[in-house]
């Protein structure tokens, strides 16, 4: 079975698509084009941070015993995202070309950063710690749909 590692990986590599479909889409104004490119974008994030706040997260926390350490700091700059997805679609709405752009920038850059650090730190320690049990995890995982 694929790894943890992999699988989330992968999931990021598909949002980073997404958000430079929107972006290209923007800077073109082609906005058919970018609604739609928005709406994917969301819902593959929403996703891929629902996969990691109510499965992976939990476990984490389990074999660390404690919510505080670096989940923790993965949820606040998951609600970041969200806050300036928010911003991103109100500037669309307003077909607000430069605002949307810097605001899809801002949030290529945070989303970047926070990748680097569970890639290369959580999505390995998760591997090597939940390995007993990650089957199941990521069977659970592939099915989840966002809310």
């Amino acid at each position: 079975m694929q790894t943890i590692q992999d699988f989330f990986t992968h999931d990021h590599r598909d949002c980073d698509h997404r958000l430079a479909d929107l972006e290209s889409a923007v800077a073109d104004q082609d906005w058919p084009a970018a609604e739609t490119a928005c709406a994917r974008f969301h819902h593959d994030l929403e996703r891929h941070l629902q996969r990691e706040e109510t499965l992976l997260f939990p476990a984490i926390d389990t074999f660390t015993g404690s919510s505080g350490g670096p989940t923790e700091v993965m949820r606040r700059e998951h609600d970041q995202m969200r806050a300036l997805l928010t911003d991103v679609q109100d500037t669309l709405a307003r077909r607000a070309v430069d605002p949307c752009l810097g605001n899809i920038e801002t949030l290529m850059t945070l989303i970047q950063l926070h990748n680097v650090k569970e890639e290369q730190i959580l999505y390995p320690m998760a591997d090597k710690h939940l390995s007993a049990g990650r089957d199941h995890l990521m069977g659970q995982v592939r099915t989840l749909e966002p809310a």
